[in-house]
């Protein structure tokens, strides 16, 4: 017999409107990720600009609305002037972050035509490893300065006389960590980034910076760096950043597919820290997150620190292509109902990356075929039907307890509500790996429902993956739920994640 599981979902229990930039993504001047990913010049799948077509079509699918670049630990060492300019004129410059050659035939003008092809805005990351405030001044007046100074007019000459006009931008990148070039302590990078904060929005005021928060939550100085930071950067930044990757090394299904509980309680901590030094400052403005690196990576690591040893300095070398399996695909599933469920407070969270490393999109080298990978699925449906209203899913189910963590749920459940179509969606993980779970939500609360689908994305082998060609791992519909009167019930098999739409009728 399944196990049971009730949730309770009501118009009046909202958390917030979903920013669309929680389903924003984050390409890195790294591996295979812009060169032969999607810059591949004179493969016949590529446009006119050497971009490739069917990478494009695959990333606006998933209707990515910003994209975070150029890093990333490479945006630490990263001179943006060597990206500007004629290509032949570009200098190679090796890449401290991956042992890397960079060749910069793809700067802030090829990535940010890139970019609007894939529907996309831009967010901008700034170097305050080995660079600072004046250089991050003058990437910001090359970019937004309408014309008529040094740097803007220089732009116009490199073809584009209309600024960028980018509106998010991130004051360094994972400064706590010493794997960093130029790495700080806490009251270095406050400083630093308090007074570049400052200088930049002297030149464009209606920008929105993202503070350097902890690199991720097993940081020996996480939550201080964050407090500490944020007493400097406060006046100036609107969002702290958050990065966190899980990984299964440990081969404990049961206990990877509790690691969302760790995300929630990592972004109820910042939370908690960002309240308390706008409580210590006295202030009226709200620091939201901007969970800007997140995702599951781990599967290639062995051979990155083998090549990166035996191999270095190689151009666009085939780092971090992590193959993603089935179980990879449901964690990701819950990262993302946790994103949905603290609505209020993520108003952008990046996916990274979003090709060849540590992504949803892959292309096979030399350019070959574009194909997608299981976390495709769970990111498309939530970019898709999780626009809207969140809505509060209270979650009633049977507890377990696996090797690190205690009283994990069965079953994970976001809810999001869209005004417009009258559309409500569920979004359900069943994590408990060995028995399916009848679940039954009530909706009266919303009115009477009729079910529109019941998506799934399930499978046998949970170490299951894709390939060029060999999609093993992909969603369809199915016929185990059912609404009547506000009552839905639907059969969620062990280990899967589920969307349910329904479209209210009063």
């Amino acid at each position: 017999m399944a196990k049971q599981a009730r949730i309770v979902v009501d118009r009046d229990f909202k958390i917030a409107e979903v920013d669309p930039r929680i389903y924003g993504s984050f390409v890195e001047q790294l591996g295979r990720a812009v060169y032969d990913g999607l810059y591949q010049p004179g493969n016949p799948l590529s446009d006119e600009e050497g971009f490739r077509k069917d990478v494009i079509e695959m990333v606006r699918e998933l209707n990515v609305p910003v994209i975070r670049y150029p890093g990333g630990n490479f945006v630490s060492g990263y001179r943006w002037e060597d990206g500007i300019g004629p290509l032949a004129d570009r200098p190679k410059r090796l890449d401290l972050a991956w042992k890397s050659i960079e060749t910069n035939e793809v700067g802030i003008h090829e990535f940010a035509s890139w970019t609007k092809k894939a529907g996309a805005d831009l967010m901008m990351a700034v170097n305050l490893g080995t660079r600072g405030i004046e250089e991050a001044c003058a990437l910001l007046e090359y970019c937004n300065h309408p014309g008529g100074t040094a740097l803007s007019d220089l732009r116009s000459r490199h073809g584009r006389k209309e600024p960028f006009d980018i509106k998010m931008w991130c004051l360094g990148n994972e400064m706590d960590g010493d794997w960093q070039i130029g790495h700080k302590t806490m009251e270095e990078y406050g400083r630093l980034a308090a007074e570049t904060a400052r200088a930049m929005k002297m030149i464009d005021p209606s920008i929105e910076l993202v503070s350097c928060g902890s690199s991720y939550r097993g940081m020996p100085t996480f939550p201080e760096w964050d407090a500490v930071t944020l007493e400097h950067t406060y006046d100036h930044a609107d969002y702290i950043s958050l990065h966190q990757y899980y990984d299964n090394e440990a081969d404990d299904p049961a206990d990877y597919l509790a690691k969302a509980d760790d995300m929630d309680e990592y972004i109820r901590t910042v939370v908690a820290v960002c309240d308390y030094v706008k409580a210590k400052k006295r202030g009226r403005k709200t620091i939201n997150l901007s969970f800007d690196e997140w995702n599951v990576w781990f599967h290639s690591k062995e051979q990155d620190d083998k090549l990166n040893k035996e191999r270095p300095w190689q151009q666009a070398p085939p780092l971090l292509e992590d193959i993603y399996t089935f179980e990879d695909a449901v964690l990701v599933g819950e990262m993302l109902i946790t994103l949905l469920n603290h609505a209020d407070r993520v108003k952008v969270a990046c996916l990274a990356q979003l090709v060849n490393v540590i992504a949803p999109v892959m292309t096979e080298k030399n350019g070959g075929k574009a194909w997608k990978q299981t976390i495709f699925y769970p990111f498309f449906h939530a970019s898709a039907y999780g626009r809207g209203t969140a809505l509060r899913a209270e979650v009633c189910c049977e507890k377990h307890d696996t090797s690190e963590h205690e009283d994990v749920t069965d079953i994970v459940s976001a809810a999001v509500y869209k005004e417009e179509s009258k559309e409500l969606t569920l979004f359900v993980v069943n994590r408990n790996i060995e028995e399916d779970v009848e679940l039954t939500a009530d909706l009266r609360g919303m009115g009477n429902c009729r079910l529109l689908e019941h998506i799934v994305l399930e499978c046998g082998d949970r170490k299951c993956t894709n390939g060029p060609g060999q999609e093993r791992v992909r969603p369809c519909n199915v016929s185990r739920s059912s609404a009547d009167q506000g009552i839905l019930q639907s059969l969620l098999r062990r280990m899967s994640w589920n969307v349910i739409r329904l479209k209210l009728e009063s």
